[in-house]
């Protein structure tokens, strides 16, 4: 019985130098280590192997190393293997500090005090309060309802959309296509942090930036394919969007020369808005592996017929 991990290589190897002294029975292999694929009951994996389940017909769990599932083939997974979306506490906090820091910079007028300082200009912008700041959260999920949580504490004005209906104390939540332009309305800043599914890809769109108060601002850490690129770049240069924090991109990285990397409106970080930490991590694999022995209930396992 061993586990396969698959993902950074550096943070590979800190994953196997914890399970060792927390499972010590459990061996642990770096890809493209794998040991005796046949002993291999546990795969923790971002993209996953390729020929996977036929190559370790073993498997009892497949992990993904992140919060997300979209880079996974449902099709190619049987039904009686369980997939299981990582739930440790360090990618939730990630999150919720990077879109702070995004909401701030918007809020705060940080793109436009970088160009000043390149044009050599002194230029002071009024302030506006928090209070009169609408922020909007798309997706209300685990990271989506801390980050409406931690945003709140500011004084902004906080709703949040989800498919299903939520309650979140301090939030207005919203549900269903038929609230979307409302809320959509209400958002100065809107931040997506939807799962990707076939029903949420191209969902930032012409016709929902449209929605939107002229002059609003997008965050975007969810999922490259969630943004219709051309369409966002023709909302900044209309005006109808003043600027755009990206985390995400599709492809990744952006090729050299594409038009999102020197507009002066648009930040972009290198999909770096949350990582998983390894020692909290393997606490988590370790859990869910003791429930699964027991036939408990697994945290974090993913609804196939809903995407996440």
């Amino acid at each position: 019985m061993a586990l396969l991990y698959k993902a950074d290589p550096t943070r590979g190897l800190e994953w196997k130098a914890l399970l060792a002294t927390k499972a010590p029975d459990l061996p642990v292999h770096v890809w493209p280590e794998t040991g005796d694929p046949a002993a291999v009951r546990y795969l923790a994996v971002w993209e996953p192997p390729p020929e996977m389940l036929t190559r370790f017909p073993n498997a009892e769990i497949v992990f993904s190393v992140g919060a997300g599932v979209d880079q996974f083939d449902f099709s190619a997974l049987p039904a009686h293997i369980p997939l299981v979306r990582m739930l440790e506490p360090g990618i939730s906090e990630s999150m919720v500090e990077y879109i702070t820091l995004s909401v701030l910079a918007l809020h705060r007028n940080l793109i436009d005090y970088i160009a000043d300082k390149a044009a050599e200009r002194w230029k002071l912008i009024r302030l506006m309060p928090a209070a009169q700041r609408r922020i909007g959260v798309l997706g209300l999920g685990r990271l989506g309802e801390a980050a409406c949580r931690k945003l709140a504490s500011f004084g902004f004005p906080v709703s949040g959309w989800s498919r299903s209906p939520r309650e979140i104390e301090g939030v207005t939540c919203h549900a269903g296509e038929a609230a979307l332009p409302g809320f959509l309305a209400g958002c100065d800043i809107l931040i997506c942090l939807m799962p990707l599914t076939p029903e949420t890809r191209g969902f930032l769109n012409a016709t929902r930036f449209a929605m939107l108060p002229k002059g609003a601002s997008l965050v975007n850490a969810g999922r490259g394919g969630h943004l219709i690129q051309q369409d966002l770049l023709a909302a900044l240069n209309s005006g109808q969007l003043s600027g755009a924090v990206l985390d995400v991109t599709d492809p990744e990285p952006l090729p050299k020369g594409h038009p999102l990397w020197a507009h002066p409106r648009v930040i972009i970080t290198p999909h770096a808005a949350s990582m998983t930490r390894p020692e909290t991590a393997v606490d988590f694999v370790l859990e869910t592996i003791r429930r699964h022995h027991q036939g408990l209930p697994l945290e974090g396992l993913v609804d196939r017929q809903r995407g996440y």
